[in-house]
């Protein structure tokens, strides 16, 4: 299922999308949970694409495994990618829940009805969001970083 589209691997697919959408939405939740006059508007936005990353996360993730199922070579070739990879499929879980845990928690201007009233209570989810935001874009970058060492050797081809 993991394994193609088609005729192109999965992953080599998944990775680009994946690329764009965890920084994207940990940048859209970073604006969400320290901004509060933008919490109206940038609330289910937040919430789709943190749910969006862990989706792109595990889908790579398991995109990837097929991969190397299929090309078994690759095993020592992309062993610091993958295990990179796995990391940032738990930290994009985690930060999941945590946009979640901030659109239920974090108060809006049109004040939802389950929002906290306790101003330490919404600097701790405005905290943790921000802190695994930063977190996962910077495993992100690692991850991908691994990939393409893995797959250029660090440099391009010459002319």
């Amino acid at each position: 299922m993991f394994e193609r589209f088609g005729d192109l691997p999965l992953h080599v697919l998944v990775i680009h999308l994946a690329v764009v959408v965890l920084p994207v939405s940990a940048l859209t939740a970073i604006a969400f949970a320290a901004v509060p006059k933008w919490r109206t508007f940038l609330r289910w936005p937040a919430l789709v694409l943190g749910v969006g990353a862990l989706v792109c996360a595990f889908v790579a993730k398991k995109s990837g495994d097929a991969f190397v199922a299929a090309l078994p070579q690759l095993q020592q070739l992309v062993q610091v990618h993958r295990a990179r990879g796995n990391l940032l499929l738990w930290f994009a879980l985690a930060f999941a829940v945590l946009v979640v845990a901030a659109f239920l928690l974090l108060p809006t201007t049109a004040r939802s009805a389950v929002a906290v009233t306790s101003r330490p209570l919404e600097l701790l989810v405005t905290a943790a969001v921000v802190v695994m935001a930063v977190v996962m874009i910077y495993q992100t970058v690692r991850t991908g970083d691994a990939g393409a060492r893995a797959v250029w050797g660090g440099t391009l081809p010459k002319k």
